[in-house]
């Protein structure tokens, strides 16, 4: 793509003092004539381009420039290397690993050995969610409608939707748009949609609201209840809530008044912490989880 290596072109200008056409032509395998219309690209967008003639001639950014490298410094090109590096992680499609090479420079190559942050996308099955991905963008890209079978905790639907947004969050993937059968927006987690299609079909002209990022999207559920939870899971109430949440005794317990979504995915996380968690109120939950634990000893009796 042209404003990929437009990219790339400018990335080398801001690490070099002078690089020549054939040198630029070699990198992103483009004719000479490619490149000096390139050149001309970038100079119409504002930065000043010089180009001098001769032995030890070549491409550069003009002197006086060169004192505000604010464009794409080496840490801004480190910067789009984690992003990128993130999505590759998570991607089957080679245009991010693409992109990363016609960004490097010499300079960027030294100094990626000093970028400490790593970021992983990808689940501990990368084919769970790569396919699902590159299908989606291609989706989103061409305004068509996508159509699965979604498993949810009410059981199975088929759905078809309007997509707008590939969302990462809660360290997982979704996908949010338009559900026709709801008539409604919705966030899909793409684990758990399966026999994903491009439907061809265009979406409906319609007003998309903005994606609002809920970071207690549980609060807005219907389960509030009162759990005690041993000193032994303090880690994990402090991973999942916070310190703010909870109120710590000194012993290291904790109790913690909450609101959840639902009651199975509420019964669900309780059981997750097996004997270090005891629900104290309202009592009408308290007494549903005990017949549920009396079900699961039933389940196992010999």
């Amino acid at each position: 793509m042209k404003i990929d290596r437009l990219i790339g072109i400018l990335s080398i200008l801001l690490q070099k003092d002078k690089v020549t056409a054939a040198e630029l032509s070699d990198k992103f395998e483009v004719s000479r004539r490619t490149i000096i219309r390139d050149i001309d690209d970038i100079c119409k967008a504002g930065i000043p381009i010089v180009t001098t003639q001769g032995k030890g001639g070549g491409i550069s950014i003009m002197e006086g420039y060169k004192i505000d490298r604010v464009l794409l410094s080496n840490e801004d090109i480190m910067a789009i290397f984690t992003g990128l590096k993130s999505l590759d992680s998570v991607s089957d499609n080679p245009h991010y690993r693409q992109l990363m090479d016609k960004l490097s420079t010499e300079n960027a190559k030294t100094s990626d050995s000093e970028n400490h942050i790593i970021i992983d996308l990808a689940a501990w099955d990368k084919s769970a969610v790569s396919g699902k991905i590159e299908l989606i963008k291609s989706a989103i890209k061409n305004n068509n409608t996508i159509s699965f079978k979604y498993y949810a905790p009410n059981g199975e639907s088929t759905r078809i939707v309007e997509p707008y947004h590939l969302i990462f969050q809660w360290s997982n993937w979704y996908v949010w748009g338009y559900c026709t059968a709801r008539q409604d927006y919705r966030l899909f987690k793409l684990t758990r949609l399966f026999e994903l299609k491009d439907t061809g079909v265009k979406c409906e002209q319609r007003y998309a609201p903005p994606y609002k990022f809920e970071r207690l999207w549980h609060l807005n559920g219907k389960i509030t209840a009162t759990v005690r939870f041993d000193a032994s899971m303090k880690w994990r109430i402090i991973d999942e809530y916070g310190m703010n949440i909870p109120r710590f005794n000194t012993d290291g317990s904790s109790e913690l008044t909450h609101t959840w979504s639902d009651k199975q995915n509420f019964f669900g996380i309780i059981l997750s912490y097996g004997d270090k968690a005891e629900i104290v109120s309202p009592p009408e939950l308290r007494k549903e989880f005990i017949e549920l634990v009396k079900n699961i000893l039933n389940t196992y009796k010999i």
